[in-house]
């Protein structure tokens, strides 16, 4: 027996001490062991189910991800064996030992449980476990439940989940017995236990802090040490980033929003300069920020009396023909756009629906901290959105949607901003096909929405948005499809044979509205509400999330136009851009510019953020951008999309601190404004 193991003063009865601090310690140190390789097995398993991600990306770089999550795979280990460690205070508690074994089970469980969900997780945003998680959950539950159970193999996993679970048990329950050390009656001396104790607890804040440097603990940040982002997201651990998700969720203030950097007068003379042109009027200067009566010019407005805006979902720039993809995916979309205005550098906003909703139609950026703005206090404030805008001028309203209007707070948000007529999921009467989780097929939205336009008096003037859904976890499409499944790219086949789908029904909704007599009068928009995911991600930013098409038909925009614009743009510009186009004054307040009507030599500009709780932004202009991720040194790139896809890192270009200036200014002004509720205007007509 150890000196650590002699008798203390009292004697204590046999039956509650069954073992001594070192087969405490045994049992503790194999416990994380255990933990520490279910970890890096989780990783190794996200690594090859998502190993389309990896590319060129090297062994070292991806065994270098390995060694960075082993730093925060130590922490989490840390967090599970506190209790066994605080039971070295107490002889009766590190006599319970199957109370550990419970409790040691019921963790490596929950973690295991969110490790096998985070498969898909990743698969389908590339981000790891975040506040994502806790927005869906808010959203109708049978709806959840229903994209799960039907997008992926929920019986499946469920399954592993509880066999492993099993072995675990039976794995803890083993190193419980190897470790227990023969019936003592006595404890181990008090000081022994406490100095021990303060040992172990030295060892574990060191090893919780992940780091024996001056400074901050361990950071997500830290995990960024290569160029791959797929092996930077790899270092961390998927449970760590949702509990830090769940604190930014879930407190009573808003830790992400953006923090001002700069002087407010600076902030705002930058955002103006950006952000005001030739064809503005600064107004309320003193109580908003961008506030202006815009006067279109006369040569760039078009002789058109309707708009139809039509939202595509994941309608990913990476697999559009007119945009350089040989994939074959959007054959309608790119015989359209030899008819329309094709815009190449087109942004969306954020990476989530809505987002998308936002930006397009209320003209407003997706910001840290209000990434779910429609469902946040501030989504009630008055926008200088297209609702606005055309409802002052008197237009009659349509929103066309497969779905259900409550998600998202869709038809509170937008009832909010002047629209009034509605047709969602429940006004559907005998479709094509209804999607068991989300609603009626793209066919039959774009069916309804056509009949709808028709039904419509074409001498008065009518706006529209119509927003297509089928492209979307869990991709349920007709039994009979009226295209080719893709079969050539991997796991993509099943996204990218919904987004061939959704392509088909916008061209048979085309072939509809130009028998109508409206057609000749229409401003036709089609965006994409946010791409998604590919084999490469280009930059922390993920560009391939972000990079949408966007295209205007219209009488003479080609004429007029010309047939591609390289400009640089997102959603926010949607609605300037569409007003251009409409002629006559207006007073608004949107966070975008008209796209063809910028000075000679501008190469626009916009703002990027993605969902959930990344709070990396990025600003870009030209064939630039520079991203921004929380807490880490910003990164300018020269990018090139298209065919020929890629991002070049580039150091000691003069234009990196300017960019950084616009961005903070951009989002430091758009908060602020924001939280004064001064973002938008009330009245639309100028004085």
């Amino acid at each position: 027996m150890s000196y650590a193991d002699t008798h203390d003063q009292q004697a204590v009865p046999a039956r509650f001490y069954q073992t001594t601090l070192t087969s405490h310690l045994a049992f503790t140190g194999a416990s994380a062991v255990l933990l520490m390789l279910m970890y890096s097995l989780l990783r190794l398993g996200l690594l090859l189910y998502n190993q389309e991600q990896i590319g060129d990306t090297s062994a070292w770089v991806l065994a270098e991800a390995f060694c960075n999550g082993l730093r925060f795979d130590l922490r989490l280990v840390v967090y599970a064996c506190a209790p066994l460690l605080l039971s070295l205070l107490s002889p009766r508690a590190m006599a319970a030992r199957r109370l550990h074994v419970a409790w040691l089970t019921l963790f490596a469980s929950l973690t295991l449980f969110l490790g096998v969900t985070e498969l898909d997780f990743y698969r389908q945003f590339h981000q790891r476990l975040n506040s994502l998680v806790f927005q869906y959950l808010q959203e109708d539950l049978g709806t959840v439940l229903s994209m799960l159970w039907h997008g992926f193999p929920v019986l499946r996993y469920l399954l592993a989940w509880c066999l492993a679970t099993l072995a675990l048990a039976g794995l803890f329950l083993l190193i419980e017995h190897s470790t227990r050390a023969a019936t003592t009656q006595s404890a181990p001396l008090w000081y022994w236990r406490i100095g021990v104790f303060m040992v172990c607890l030295l060892l574990a804040v060191i090893a919780a802090r992940g780091t024996l440097k001056q400074g901050p603990p361990l950071r997500w940040g830290d995990a960024f040490t290569t160029d791959s982002m797929f092996a930077n997201h790899l270092g961390l651990n998927g449970t760590l980033t949702l509990v830090d998700a769940a604190k930014n969720s879930f407190s009573s203030h808003r830790d992400n929003t953006w923090k001002a950097t700069q002087p407010p007068a600076e902030a705002l003379q930058t955002v103006r300069g950006m952000l005001l042109g030739e064809h503005d009027t600064l107004v309320d200067a003193d109580s908003a920020a961008v506030r202006r009566d815009f006067q279109p010019p006369q040569a760039g407005t078009l002789p058109i009396r309707h708009v139809v805006v039509i939202l595509m979902e994941s309608f990913a720039g990476r697999w559009v023909g007119a945009l350089g993809s040989n994939a074959g995916i959007t054959p309608n979309f790119d015989r359209l756009s030899e008819e329309g205005l094709l815009f190449s550098r087109i942004f969306a906003n954020g990476t989530h629906t809505h987002q998308g909703m936002f930006a397009t139609m209320a003209c407003f950026p997706n910001l840290p901290g209000f990434e779910y703005l429609m469902r946040t206090p501030e989504g009630s404030h008055q926008f200088s959105g297209l609702p606005q805008l055309l409802s002052a001028r008197g237009y009659d309203d349509l929103y066309v949607y497969n779905g259900n209007f409550q998600w998202d707070n869709q038809s509170g948000f937008f009832s909010n901003q002047g629209m009034r007529n509605f047709i969602g999921r429940e006004d559907f009467v005998d479709p094509v096909f209804m999607d068991p989780t989300w609603g009626v097929s793209d066919q039959d939205m774009f069916d309804r929405g056509a009949a709808e336009l028709a039904k419509l008096d074409p001498s008065k003037p009518f706006y529209a948005l119509l927003q297509t859904l089928s492209n979307h976890t869990p991709y349920a499409l007709p039994k009979e499809l009226p295209v080719e499944p893709v079969t050539d790219q991997g796991s993509s086949n099943e996204h990218l044979t919904a987004m061939r789908y959704s392509d088909w029904a916008l061209g048979q909704f085309f072939a509809k509205a130009r028998q109508q007599p409206y057609f000749k009068d229409t401003l036709f928009v089609v965006v994409g509400d946010h791409g998604f995911g590919s084999s490469e991600q280009l930059t922390e930013m993920d560009l391939f999330r972000h990079h949408v098409p966007m295209l205007l038909i219209a009488p003479g925009i080609r004429e007029k136009f010309g047939a591609q614009r390289d400009t640089v743009g997102t959603q926010v510009d949607v609605v300037p851009t569409i007003m251009g186009r409409l002629g006559g004054p207006v007073r608004q307040q949107c966070w975008g510019r008209d796209l063809l009507s910028l000075p000679a030599g501008d190469e626009g500009v916009g703002v990027i953020k993605p969902s959930g709780s990344d709070q990396t932004v990025a600003i870009v202009s030209g064939s630039k951008i520079l991203v921004q991720p929380k807490g880490l040194a910003p990164r300018l790139y020269d990018y090139q999309l298209g065919a020929g896809a890629k991002v070049d890192l580039l150091t000691n270009d003069p234009a990196q601190a300017e960019l950084q200036q616009r961005l903070e200014a951009f989002l430091q002004v758009a908060t602020q404004s924001l939280l004064d509720n001064t973002a938008g205007v009330r009245d639309s007509k100028p004085e």
